[in-house]
């Protein structure tokens, strides 16, 4: 008798284990799709139609980067820690803090520097999973671009780490740069080093 007890309660254990499990993850990625990021009209209004003007947009390859690609990681553990620090955007959106185009640019700063932070913290991890810099083919860049990248590309290829980030010269690639912009980032400690000039 004890024996089927058991063995009921460890059957019933781990179906229920699979299913709290595969409802987390299914939830998990339906919060990582671009639908539910612009379904609230925050999002929709103001970067997704910025986006739509960029080269991550529109470009001679057709390849299309979306929200997630560039603000979630793909791999599970980064990708539940920036989830719940998420919850702190859930959170202003429910106070309306950028609930108007006004109060959107005027927050606008704040959100990107949070943004650009999070991204040289981790070594602009998300766009590297598209871009690499030694894969690059400088002889098929424009000059401008292959001049900057080429350090970095022999720092890779010497085994080294590059000096630095895809964030430190790609800020405003996607969506349009806050006011004050450049002030802000000379001013942050984290920042300041990283070149502030802007790739279009």
């Amino acid at each position: 008798m004890f024996k089927k007890i058991l063995s009921s309660t460890l059957v019933i254990g781990m179906v229920l284990g699979v299913l709290l499990w595969g409802g987390f993850n299914w939830s998990l990625e339906l919060t990582n799709t671009e639908q539910f990021c612009i379904s609230c009209h925050e999002m929709e209004a103001n970067v997704y139609q910025e986006l739509q003007q960029t080269v991550h947009w529109s470009n001679r390859t057709g390849v299309r980067a979306t929200c997630p690609d560039c603000h979630v990681p793909k791999e599970w553990t980064h990708k539940v820690v920036r989830k719940i620090k998420a919850s702190k955007e859930l959170y202003h959106w429910m106070l309306g803090t950028i609930d108007t185009p006004q109060k959107f640019d005027d927050y606008r700063l704040t959100m990107a520097m949070s943004e650009w932070k999070r991204m040289k913290q981790s070594d602009s991890r998300e766009c590297r999973n598209c871009h690499d810099f030694a894969s690059m083919d400088l002889a098929k860049q424009e000059e401008r671009s292959a001049e900057r990248h080429e350090p970095h590309f022999w720092e890779v290829h010497d085994g080294k780490d590059p000096s630095q980030t895809c964030i430190d010269c790609h800020k405003g690639i996607a969506h349009k740069l806050p006011v004050g912009w450049e002030a802000a980032v000379k001013a942050d400690p984290l920042l300041r080093p990283a070149a502030t000039s802007v790739a279009n």
